[in-house]
């Protein structure tokens, strides 16, 4: 497994492009299950996840070619709708095939999430949904089989606000029978940009954007081209990074509205944060201010946001309190923010940090995706090397991250997991 070692101490400057969004390329993915025409995507970004989801699809039959980040997907010849524990284990995302397998080919068989770091994930509104609209669905050897001659349309109300099962009974809809509602759906621009795609295949559904999607069933979707939205948590990590350094960057190929949550936050730390139409520039002059948060459901604070914010409240000015609602377990991160010099405390579902003067660099361990994040921006304004250990984690939804911080003057070098650092000496051995 590489590493990352960082050199801290550089303010973070220039401009760099930001990649297609990993949360709608996922979904996106599975989309092509729904047609025998081929479907081609644009601004699909280049990480572990996308390359996993790929070897799901092509296990069932899908043909992809992939050329850049432009991909083009081909299931017409799908011949095993199974979705192996060997890789759902890997990617909880993998749960997103379910859907628009019953709904295409009646029958699909996929393997149970194992556990997550960040938490309990459960798929009980999927299987809820999936019921509602006339499935068979058993569990029997950690796999779900799920069977429909053909799925009918139906009013599911789910019992929270979640992404993937909103996805999922999107997919299942477009091709059932009759007139589905999802209530109570998702409304994260995830969700959004999955729906613009399949209407561009030929899917009926209203309500796009808001929390209640009215989804007329069409026998057959065709095949299209769409381009995945850019990603906002690889932008608000970017920005977060700049303000924690005290730095001057611009984004391209951003969409600056669906980031008001962030960057209202970023502003509320002293950011001096303008914007277009595709792009944002944050500009920081001293140290940033604590602020205090709570994560929600889009468009409230994102909960993909939180590690990062509080690497940057670590070496703010003042007190800041961090309220955690979507995932009991996503605090892991605090532990190796301490050992870089954070003071950080939890109680329950809410963490408190305490601005400090100055990090210390020493060797970290990720223990998920935006945990990952969170140490590195720490190691950017930390005093001299970190070594961050388990960066496969970052790998799984950041493209590349560590030439883009290149790219803004960061020192930042992947080395392999045999290679002996001494971080005294601030050199590979």
């Amino acid at each position: 497994m590489d590493k990352l070692l960082i050199d801290g101490g550089a303010r973070l400057n220039g401009e760099i492009t930001v990649s297609g969004a990993k949360n709608a390329t996922l979904p996106i993915l599975c989309a092509s299950l729904l047609s025998a025409e081929p479907v081609q995507l644009e601004n699909v970004p280049n990480l572990q996840d996308v390359r996993t989801m790929l070897k799901l699809l092509g296990q069932m039959g899908v043909r992809s070619e992939v050329n850049g980040n432009a991909v083009t997907l081909d299931a017409s010849q799908v011949d095993k709708p199974v979705a192996p524990y060997e890789l759902v284990k890997t990617m909880r995302a993998s749960i997103l095939v379910l859907g628009p397998l019953v709904a295409r080919f009646g029958h699909a068989q996929v393997s149970l999430p194992g556990g997550c770091a960040i938490g309990a994930r459960p798929v009980d509104q999927h299987i809820k949904g999936l019921t509602a609209m006339g499935a068979q669905i058993s569990i029997e050897h950690g796999f779900i089989d799920a069977r429909a001659r053909r799925l009918k349309g139906a009013h599911v109300i789910t019992d929270m606000i979640t992404v993937t099962g909103t996805e999922n009974l999107l997919m299942a809809a477009v091709l059932a029978d009759g007139e589905t509602v999802l209530e109570n759906a998702a409304r994260e621009p995830e969700v959004t940009d999955l729906a613009n795609l399949l209407v561009a295949m030929g899917a009926r559904i209203d309500g796009i954007g808001t929390d209640r999607l009215v989804v007329h069933g069409v026998p057959r979707l065709h095949g299209a081209r769409h381009a995945v939205i850019p990603d906002r948590i690889e932008a608000g990590t970017f920005l977060c990074a700049a303000a924690a350094t005290g730095g001057d960057v611009t984004l391209r190929g951003v969409t600056p509205l669906i980031l008001e949550a962030v960057i209202d936050k970023l502003r509320e730390a002293g950011a001096q944060v303008s914007a277009g139409d595709d792009w944002i520039r944050l500009r920081m002059q001293g140290r940033a201010r604590a602020v205090s948060f709570r994560t929600s459901e889009y468009p409230a604070f994102p909960t993909d946001m939180q590690a990062q914010f509080m690497a940057l409240n670590a070496i703010a000015t003042g007190t800041s309190q961090v309220v955690e609602t979507i995932f009991e377990n996503r605090f892991m991160h605090v532990q190796e923010l301490n050992r870089l010099g954070a003071n950080i405390t939890i109680d329950g579902n809410t963490a408190l940090v305490t601005g400090v003067d100055k990090l210390s660099g020493a060797k970290v361990m990720a223990t998920d995706l935006r945990a990952s994040a969170s140490l590195v921006i720490a190691a950017l304004v930390a005093d001299g090397q970190t070594l961050i250990d388990r960066i496969y984690h970052l790998d799984r939804g950041y493209d590349r991250m560590e030439i883009k911080l290149g790219v803004l003057g960061a020192s930042v070098s992947r080395v392999s997991a045999n290679a002996p650092i001494d971080l005294v000496r601030g050199a590979v051995a």
